[in-house]
């Protein structure tokens, strides 16, 4: 009866956290509305001749790939190790007095460095991905701050803009991300693992135009043209340019 009786306690516990993330603690919701990304069309208007700057090049802090982020030689933030992350190697944000990074989890963390105190943490990836416990859910694209916007994109489908001050969801959509992405005024870029670029609307996250590319390790934008795997893109109508 002791046995049947303690086998019962641990059921009750999955249960009782089948809501919870399994990775980091904290009530989770969906980040989808949809699961299927689909394609509004239209153009882009007002781009701007330059992409948001990627504003981390005075930020002091170094990450491994343990999900640990150190100041120097101290712990200000311990996440959990992964068996199965990419290589690569991530970076920290800084943003004023704190600290924003994606882990191998897939998780993004805000983090006060001052403290150790956590301010947020945000899931960056679909929750089917969790299933089976083999899923690659990385977040090594660079993590790019816009005002009060964080945008982060995960190799667990999905690229997301999240408020900087709390880690509420502005909006997800379902493109699985590995390699750097491009913000520019009204609109992201973004090349997906499947070698798809796509032009996301900031507002809302619509996916406004995509076209397939072929896998690049990086994009680059200047002057309302996107250049990706050598190929000129008018980043407006995501038309080739010849």
């Amino acid at each position: 009866m002791r046995k049947i009786a303690t086998a019962l306690s641990i059921l009750a516990l999955v249960s009782g956290c089948a809501k919870r993330d399994p990775i980091l603690p904290g009530e989770r919701t969906a980040i989808f509305e949809e699961d299927v990304a689909s394609v509004t069309g239209g153009t882009f208007e007002n781009l701007p001749a330059a992409a948001v700057a990627a504003n981390d090049a005075a930020c002091p802090y170094t990450q491994d790939k343990s999900n640990v982020i150190w100041n120097g030689d101290k712990k200000i933030f311990s996440g959990f190790p992964t068996s199965n992350s990419v290589k690569s190697t991530q970076k920290p944000v800084c943003a004023g007095k704190y600290v924003v990074a994606g882990l191998t989890t897939g998780e993004v963390v805000k983090v006060n460095p001052a403290n150790r105190q956590i301010v947020w943490i945000a899931d960056i990836f679909r929750p089917s991905n969790m299933t089976g416990g083999a899923s690659v859910l990385d977040i090594v694209a660079p993590i790019i701050i816009d005002k009060d916007a964080v945008y982060a994109g995960g190799m667990g489908d999905a690229f997301c803009r999240l408020n900087l001050s709390n880690g509420k969801k502005k909006w997800c959509t379902p493109i699985s991300v590995s390699v750097p992405f491009v913000v520019a005024g009204p609109a992201s870029f973004v090349m997906a693992t499947n070698g798809m670029l796509h032009g996301v609307r900031n507002t809302d996250g619509a996916i406004v135009w995509q076209r397939e590319i072929g896998k690049c390790d990086n994009i680059s934008y200047a002057d309302g043209r996107i250049t990706a795997c050598k190929i000129q893109i008018n980043a407006s109508t995501g038309q080739v340019i010849d």
